[in-house]
């Protein structure tokens, strides 16, 4: 499970608070941060209600669509066993004289541990095609699949995409039959829609959540892992290690997210892959292949009118700011696309393919809906001019390399 607030930058096209970046890039005026506010800590009066009122009302029994939901897609929820083998060094301190003394010339030598890890998936067809998240299969030596009806299978990863947090699985089903899971439609998900999360989390096998969904194209960036390129759905189901991988439900008991990240310190609020980018992405994971992602290379952060204007007042900056909306240009990867094309440090982007650009997120989103070797049209300011420049994107993978 993915958790925590990630403040690493890839050599990717990066979203970033211009109160992360801007600090510490020499725009001294953005070192004091930002705090959330506080909520009151005064208790909260509870009325209780008389067993006798209480027992003059009774509930009259219904079926549940909560029920129906999960007994539709419940068996195809599987739990994902995973094992792997890291080597780890020695302790730097055996080798200090000091410690030498009390325990003498011990070898050392790099060791292998072996690591257990746990997540949740669903099967999608007959053929034992499982969904799950990347990070809870990737680099794993052993798979074992658990069904809710007690079968077990030995899995084969075939396909892991680290961008969007997606892999397929297969199991050999050996003319068995196995339940299988219904793919919704992501794109048709309103904020106040129930949401339902099944999963595995810390070991509860088949352990079922409810919530609504709290907000739809929620940016990387904000749910704290922008090594990612995939817009959330957020819900307050709750989710918890061992629930990645696991299908988020509408009412229907269709799957429309897969469930992915947790912040940390924080209850209610969980994210989930929009099962239509999954629908995008599986086929290629299915035959093996590397999804190519458009990659510029620049690090970035919104930039505002009065964002710029702070830091131009502070006697500290060396580097001025023209007064508008668009995105700095924070940093460039060196021998990418960006740096290729003359991007520099300091530009302030405003426009690409003439579509105007004025925030971080909306400059990553036409970047991921290009392809390839496709040229983008980027405007940007760089001190009081205005230039134009033609930059064609890579190969995030190639990139990496």
């Amino acid at each position: 499970m993915i958790t925590g607030i990630i403040a690493t930058v890839l050599g990717i096209l990066v979203t970033i608070s211009p109160l992360q970046l801007v600090l510490g890039w020499q725009f001294p005026f953005l070192q004091g941060g930002m705090t959330a506010g506080n909520g009151s800590n005064q208790p909260v009066a509870e009325q209780l209600a008389s067993p006798q009122l209480v027992a003059q009302a009774p509930i009259a029994r219904s079926n549940s669509f909560v029920a129906a939901a999960v007994n539709r897609v419940g068996n195809a929820v599987v739990r994902i066993d995973t094992e792997r083998t890291i080597t780890r060094s020695p302790d730097a301190f055996l080798s200090d004289p000091f410690f030498r003394r009390f325990f003498g010339d011990v070898p050392i030598q790099p060791y292998e541990e072996r690591l257990q890890g746990q997540g949740s998936g669903f099967i999608v067809d007959g053929n034992g095609t499982i969904l799950t998240n990347a990070h809870v299969v990737e680099d794993a030596d052993r798979v074992t699949v658990s069904l809710k009806d007690g079968r077990k299978f030995d899995g084969t990863v075939v396909g892991v995409d680290e961008v969007t947090d997606l892999a397929v699985v297969k199991i050999e089903v050996r003319g068995e039959g196995l339940p299988t899971a219904t793919l919704g439609d992501s794109d048709s998900v309103q904020v106040g829609d129930w949401a339902i999360a099944v999963g595995n989390p810390l070991g509860l096998d088949n352990t079922v959540t409810l919530g609504i969904v709290s907000t739809l194209n929620r940016s990387s960036s904000l749910v704290g892992i922008p090594d990612k390129r995939v817009d959330f759905i957020q819900t307050d189901a709750a989710i918890n290690p061992g629930n990645s991988g696991g299908p988020l439900l509408n009412e229907q008991g269709e799957v429309i997210g897969i469930n992915t990240a947790i912040r940390a310190n924080a209850m209610g609020i969980g994210f989930a892959i929009p099962i239509n980018k999954a629908k995008q992405i599986m086929p290629i994971l299915e035959r093996g292949e590397q999804v190519s992602h458009p990659y510029l290379g620049v690090q970035i952060a919104t930039l505002t009118p009065d964002v710029a204007k702070r830091n131009n007042e502070d006697p500290n900056a060396t580097v001025m700011l023209p007064e508008i909306n668009g995105v700095l240009v924070v940093g460039v990867v060196p021998n990418s696309p960006a740096a290729s094309a003359g991007i520099r440090r300091g530009d302030v982007i405003t426009e690409i393919n003439g579509q105007p650009v004025t925030s971080a997120d909306r400059l990553q989103r036409l970047v991921d809906q290009t392809q390839v070797g496709q040229s983008l049209q980027v405007t940007l300011r760089r001190g009081d001019r205005t230039q134009r420049l033609s930059v064609r994107t890579a190969d995030l993978q190639q990139a990496n390399r």
